[in-house]
């Protein structure tokens, strides 16, 4: 009998400017088998973040992807076969299983995921998504009622739930998106005070008419033209949590950040990176507030599903170009098997 087999995607080749479908290879291997400290877990659910492109292109918080490997990835998975015994067989659990069918991950590295929403909010708003804007917004912005908040890539998955969390918070919300579509989103149903398509030709008088009163905390997630409209509409003491740099990751060439130093200094700005892992202590009081505010009905849960491991290059490279309203998801396998 033939061992059992599964399915991967690997990288084919390091890519130069925005992705294509050639980057990546679907291959087919076997099951692997567990050894002494380690799981074997199915993939159910896989997270499509824009920092896979960047993984691509050179070490970041991890090291750089190389031709050949499994494009990593956070998943939702089923563990099928643990060595301890609080990881029977079907309990689900939050891991780093990456872009194929089967992972064998360290079996330290698990975390046993909670009944509380569905699998596809466990991923975005009670997820790493969730706790991202939690932190970042929460922690690192500190907004106060009555302020400004300014949220780059508003309608995607991180973006989309730092609003929502702002304005429980008593901020004015302005989204920055880059499409129609997402704007009428934007206001209608996540009910932000105003949107700027940063398509426009003068970005940042289209920002300076939204915020009338000046930018007090601005989250950004995409850096590059964005980041350079914003700054001078910080207020004194203003905060630009840095959380991503989507616009550089596919190859647009970054935006002059010349003036930035002087508006610092003359502004008393403060600009600061993190990682949602810095919180990972705090992680279970983050996940306890937004299921509260998603229980509630002050947060809404807003993804999009794709089906079937083979979709994954095509949901990164949509999600690339804008393609995304909320958390992009690609569902490899049921919990039914």
């Amino acid at each position: 009998m033939s061992d059992p087999q599964q399915r991967r995607i690997l990288l084919a080749r390091q890519p130069s400017g925005p992705l294509s479908a050639d980057d990546f290879l679907l291959d087919t291997t076997p099951v692997p088998d567990p050894g002494p400290g380690q799981t074997l877990c199915r993939n159910l659910l896989l997270s499509i973040d824009p920092a896979a492109r960047a993984w691509m292109s050179g070490p970041t918080y991890r090291d750089q992807l190389e031709v050949g490997e499994v494009i990593a990835g956070y998943t939702l998975a089923e563990v099928v076969r643990s060595d301890v015994d609080e990881l029977a067989p079907g309990t689900i659990v939050a891991t780093q299983g990456g872009w194929q069918e089967y992972a064998l991950v360290d079996t330290t590295t698990l975390r046993p995921i909670s009944g509380r929403g569905s699998l596809e909010d466990r991923v975005s708003v009670l997820g790493v998504t969730g706790l991202t804007a939690y932190f970042g917004l929460v922690r690192v912005g500190r907004p106060e009622a009555g302020q400004t908040v300014v949220v780059s890539a508003a309608a995607g998955a991180t973006g989309s739930v730092v609003g929502q969390l702002a304005r429980t918070l008593g901020c004015r919300v302005v989204g920055v998106c880059g499409s129609r579509a997402k704007a009428d989103f934007l206001r209608d149903e996540l009910h932000f005070d105003a949107v700027v398509d940063h398509h426009t030709d003068d970005l940042r008088a289209a920002l300076a008419a939204a915020c009338p009163d000046g930018v007090d905390v601005y989250f950004d997630n995409v850096a590059g033209r964005v980041l350079t409209s914003v700054l001078p509409l910080m207020n004194t003491h203003g905060v630009i949590v840095s959380c991503g740099s989507v616009s550089a990751y596919d190859g647009e060439q970054p935006a002059s950040l010349r003036a930035l130093p002087g508006l610092i200094v003359t502004r008393r700005l403060r600009m600061e990176g993190f990682l949602v892992h810095d919180f990972e202590d705090e992680w279970e009081q983050g996940e306890e507030f937004l299921a509260a505010e998603l229980e509630s009905g002050r947060l809404t849960s807003v993804h999009d599903v794709y089906d079937g491991l083979e979709r994954a290059p095509e949901a990164l490279i949509d999600l690339l170009a804008g393609g995304n309203i909320g958390k992009r998801l690609v569902r490899i396998a049921s919990e039914e098997g």
